[in-house]
């Protein structure tokens, strides 16, 4: 009589707990996925590392009695010009609006003013007028069932209490406007964003596997996965452990359901092969046992680099990196228990109506040509693509990082950038947010000098002495450009500059040295994060393959991959969609997901051909290697573009244009890189490639 575990009623009884414990993490996790949103921070200001110039001069404020406040300005435009009567129902409202009952907050607007005068300002030319609300940033900060009382300020004054005049175009623009609308922006990830990525791998699946079972296994993994990460991202974020943005909980989202499907996909993959040779339960065993290896060094490569995040002086970046690494390890865990459970239960019928048969020989008739044609003239095959590369890679010189707007977030039309508009067009820096100055009470007169004597800033300079004794005396001026321009930012170097020069000790921050600061950090992650995580990838490869020769080539053919994809970036940003930039930070993230993700599908391949050539040598090795993992590495590769693509219903250009840079580089490192450019280089290198463990490889064919 056959033992329990042979007869595989204890592999299924254990598979059976697996999956009722997968379904309470699910239970307690779940929620969470949905209540991310609550734990984001999205402020710049909160970005920025403690010793930068507006954080020093923003801590600072308190010193001088001066709250930290939040414009909200209402724009009134019209086409025919503002008349008296206009004027004067503009300022009825804007005397009447501090006491108004607020709808969606307790109390009235004046409760939540720093300063209970809302000036109305006429433009010269006569067509438009802005009012201001002074917002006291400390009181509206707060949250009214998980929603910023700023943001409920805005809807209010948007709806019922909008200022009524008659023929003209009304917006609420300012940085409360903007902060309105990146919120409503964001509100998208916790349900459209989630929902739009499983469709698309849904469907994907389906196409993949022509089987109407495992596309819902494959992506039931991928949902529990994205709970166990929630579970620990969730009270971490609560807790200020790490800082949850708006932008990483979007990426979370991609990064875990992509990567659990590609790890899903090898998985199977691998499984479906050995089931023509064994029975279900051996063959899952020997698919997993083969799988965890190069899933574990793929997912391991991907943490590592993500955690090289952490070196960012920026709060956003530094926080994606653990909330990444907690994704992708919410996504390993869930493919190498929680799948094979599920298909120790289902056996063959997981492939269902295409179940694979004891004894027939998998076909991979595409993928056999595909690896003959590449490697018949390999070094011909590697010269050329390498070249087109190059050509490609040229552009990336050209790719903008000189920053964009807060009115050039947005890929749609929203109120706050119309309302900008309106400032733009009839007033000079009318966005009402001035240039603070701290400055040591000796240099004050000359630093007053200098605030007064610049061209772009008004001739008006307000001081306020310090209540703490510190003696320092803080300035403030308007500039007289917008605070979100270019040439803003191009005022606030040179105030810094000229200002240094009087008084090292001297401080410039505001919204505008915010911006500025950002540009800078973001400059700086450039020259750190990137060769930290080249040196680590590099690393983890050479471990993994026991190659340097093979860890170091395959890291500069995802460089230059890299570049490529920044270079057409550059051209369809710039040149064909006429896009008025990119944040500095792009090239970084971009560069973090194409190398650390990418090298996913090296692992994938060299990971074989080392096994295949240690049989029958490099050249054969990595024909077979090519022939058996070319499906299932495209496969996963279009998941992965897809899903990120999918961060487009974000209207937001900062994600649309990452969206754009890492679906086109996966498919590009998917199609031209994995499986060509590599093969060729490995099959004209030969055993070579896998130096100094050269020896160790069967004899190889001649070429």
């Amino acid at each position: 009589m056959p033992s329990l575990s042979r007869s595989g009623v204890v592999p299924r009884l254990l598979a059976g707990l697996v999956i009722v414990l997968w379904f309470v993490v699910a239970a307690v996790g779940g929620p969470l996925v949905g209540q991310l949103s609550s734990v984001q921070d999205n402020d710049q200001a909160s970005f920025l590392p403690q010793e930068a110039e507006s954080t020093r001069v923003a801590e600072q404020l308190p010193d001088f009695e001066a709250d930290a406040t939040l414009p909200l300005i209402v724009a009134v435009e019209s086409g025919e010009g503002l008349d008296r009567q206009q004027l004067g129902e503009l300022g009825a409202w804007a005397k009447e609006l501090p006491g108004q009952q607020l709808d969606s907050a307790p109390g009235t607007v004046s409760d939540y003013l720093a300063a209970q005068r809302i000036p109305v300002i006429p433009s010269e030319d006569g067509d438009a007028a802005i009012v201001v609300l002074a917002l006291d940033a400390a009181a509206v900060e707060e949250t009214v069932d998980e929603t910023a009382i700023s943001d409920l300020v805005v809807d209010d004054l948007r709806g019922d209490l909008a200022p009524d005049v008659d023929g003209a175009q009304v917006s609420v623009t300012g940085p409360a406007g903007f902060a309105a609308d990146l919120g409503e922006a964001f509100a998208g990830i916790d349900g459209l964003l989630l929902l739009v990525t499983l469709v698309v791998v849904l469907v994907i699946l389906l196409v993949v596997y022509r089987s109407p079972v495992l596309p819902f296994v494959v992506l039931l993994t991928s949902i529990f996965g994205l709970a166990l990460a929630a579970l620990v991202i969730h009270p971490m974020a609560a807790a200020d452990v790490i800082q949850l943005s708006g932008q990483s909980q979007g990426i979370l989202f991609i990064l875990v359901v992509g990567a659990a499907t590609d790890y899903s996909l090898l998985l199977v993959a691998r499984y479906r092969e050995e089931l023509h040779a064994a029975d279900p339960l051996p063959a899952l065993r020997i698919a997993w046992r083969q799988t965890l290896g190069p899933v574990a060094a793929s997912g391991g490569t991907v943490i590592a680099g993500l955690l090289c995040l952490l070196l960012s002086d920026l709060g956003n970046i530094s926080g994606l990196g653990p909330v990444g690494a907690l994704g992708i390890a919410g996504a390993m865990v869930a493919s190498l228990t929680l799948l094979p459970a599920a298909l120790a239960l289902l056996g063959r019928a997981a492939f269902w109506p295409s179940v694979p048969r004891r004894g027939s020989r998998p076909q991979h008739r595409l993928w056999s040509g595909v690896a003959r044609r590449v490697t018949a003239r390999p070094r011909a095959t590697w010269v050329v693509t390498t070249a087109v590369l190059l050509v490609a890679a040229a552009a990336a010189l050209t790719f903008p990082t000189q920053g964009i707007a807060q009115a050039q977030f947005f890929t749609t039309d929203v109120e706050s950038v119309d309302g900008q508009g309106v400032l733009d067009r009839h007033f000079d820096g009318g966005d009402q947010q001035p240039v603070q100055v701290v400055v040591p009470d000796p240099a004050v007169r000359e630093a007053k000098g200098v605030l007064a004597g610049h061209d772009d800033v008004s001739g008006r300079v307000e001081s306020r002495e310090s209540t703490s004794g510190s003696g320092s005396t803080l300035l403030s001026a308007t500039l007289t450009v917008g605070s979100e321009s270019p040439e803003a930012r191009e005022v606030v170097r040179d105030l810094r500059e000229e200002l240094h020069e009087v008084d090292p000790g001297i401080i410039v921050g505001g919204a505008t040295a915010t911006s500025v600061d950002t540009d800078d950090a973001s400059t700086r992650d450039y020259r750190v994060v990137v060769p930290a995580i080249l040196l680590v990838v590099t690393l983890i490869l050479m471990a993994l393959l026991r190659s340097v020769a093979a860890a170091v080539l395959l890291v500069a053919v995802n460089v230059l991959t890299f570049a490529a994809t920044l270079g057409v970036s550059a051209i369809l940003f710039t040149r064909v969609l006429d896009q008025p930039g990119a944040d500095p930070s792009t090239p970084v993230l971009g560069f973090v997901f194409l190398v650390a993700l990418a090298v996913d599908y090296s692992i994938f391949l060299m990971t074989r051909a080392r096994e295949e050539s240690l049989h029958v040598g490099t050249r054969r090795g990595v024909r077979r290697a090519v022939a058996v993992t070319g499906g299932v590495i495209t496969s996963a590769g279009v998941v992965l573009a897809a899903t990120f693509s999918a961060l487009w219903v974000i209207p937001l250009l900062f994600l649309a244009q990452i969206a754009f840079i890492v679906a086109f580089g996966v498919l590009l490192d998917t199609i031209v890189t994995r499986s060509v450019l590599v093969p060729a280089l490995a099959a004209d290198l030969g055993n070579r490639i896998w130096w100094p463990g050269s020896g160790r490889m069967a004899d190889d064919e001649p070429r």
